[in-house]
């Protein structure tokens, strides 16, 4: 049953996700309708009602799970996954105790909520008709930029591709705000300063039709390959991030997409945590800096603010491990928290706090 129903007006200030021994958090998302908050803790998806209360989560997830969105059309949770073997991949080996497929994958993966509705289903498991909770769709693209040498600085990794971890649900670049919604999914971004072609974002864009039509159960021990190429790719010029765009949300309020990062090492650029990229403003054809010639669909950066740059960059330090934009200048951030437990073990929590935006005040985002 749907928990209670909330407007902005009344949501709450603060929700506590309670501390779990997982990974940190790296995502929220939030069904307003139905008034459930979802926490993405890299190996669990965790699903509460609005006062903290666990309602259900899935585990049993052996990679990265990054950023989520919710897609309140199709009632699912879209999130980013990555089965990998670089040193976040094999931290999350040795936490779990579970071993992956000798191959890199990355996925996007959605989570149907309404099946979600006990503590620890597991993500693999399937019903008499097939059916899981996840499915997962594959992500060519980012397996081949991963995997392959950059034609540009001789390295490995195009454009520095860590894997993905942004993913948001909104309207593709330039077009109407009440156009059809797609799932915009960021690459990973490692961080190096000695190299030149590896400061924007990168960002696919796919259909969710296309989970419904070739995303299938995962079984991570043998990752499958049913997927397909993403619509579009795009280029956001920021300077080089600590393993690239973290939380990507999608604000109707400002028509823009909020990009928050870890914040980049390389001199010469002002290494923001916070951009906002103009989703009003379609995508030009133009020769990408730093690429040898290249050329791509290069984004527009917006100014919702006067402390916001004219790179779209501000200073505000929230939104790596969560945003939600409600669409009327309110916006949930969450707050990374963690502790050691009188038995040695390390937990991790979510605090979710509500912010308005504040276009004169220099931090952009203010308490609610």
């Amino acid at each position: 049953m749907p928990s209670q129903s909330y407007t902005t007006h009344d949501f709450p200030r603060r929700i506590h996700s309670g501390y779990h021994p997982e990974g940190h958090v790296q995502g929220i998302a939030i069904d307003e309708v139905s008034g459930y908050i979802y926490f993405s803790f890299t190996t669990i998806l965790l699903k509460t009602d609005l006062a903290g209360n666990p309602v259900g989560s899935v585990c049993n997830i052996v990679g990265h799970l990054g950023c989520i969105t919710f897609d309140p059309d199709r009632r699912r949770v879209y999130g980013s996954l990555e089965l990998k073997h670089d040193a976040i991949g094999r931290g999350i080996v040795n936490r779990t105790g579970r071993e992956l497929a000798e191959e890199d994958a990355f996925y996007l993966v959605s989570f149907d909520c309404d099946a979600i509705t006990s503590m620890n289903m597991d993500a693999e498991v399937t019903d008499a008709e097939g059916r899981s909770v996840m499915t997962a769709l594959y992500l060519p693209d980012v397996v081949k930029d991963y995997s392959e040498t950059d034609e540009v600085s001789g390295k490995l990794h195009r454009y520095g591709c860590s894997g993905i971890d942004g993913t948001a649900y909104g309207p593709v670049f330039g077009a109407a705000p009440d156009s059809k919604k797609k799932i915009m999914v960021c690459y990973g971004v490692y961080s190096d300063v000695e190299r030149e072609d590896n400061d924007h974002q990168v960002i696919l864009r796919y259909d969710p039709a296309m989970l419904d039509e070739l995303g299938k159960p995962l079984t991570q021990a043998a990752p499958h390959h049913s997927g397909c190429p993403a619509e579009a790719r795009y280029f956001f010029y920021t300077g080089n991030t600590t393993y690239g765009v973290q939380n990507l949300e999608y604000d109707p309020f400002t028509r823009t997409y909020l990009t928050a990062v870890y914040t980049g090492r390389k001199e010469g650029f002002a290494n923001y945590p916070l951009f906002f990229i103009d989703a009003a403003v379609a995508p030009e054809e133009a020769e990408l800096a730093g690429r040898g010639g290249e050329a791509g669909l290069l984004l527009t950066a917006a100014r919702p603010a006067e402390a916001v740059s004219e790179t779209g960059g501000c200073w505000f330090g929230l939104g790596q491990t969560g945003v939600y934009a409600f669409g009327d200048g309110l916006y949930a951030f969450s707050c990374h928290q963690s502790r050691t437990d009188s038995d040695g073990r390390r937990t991790q929590a979510s605090e979710v706090v509500l912010y308005r935006l504040n276009r004169e005040d220099e931090r952009v985002f203010t308490e609610a």
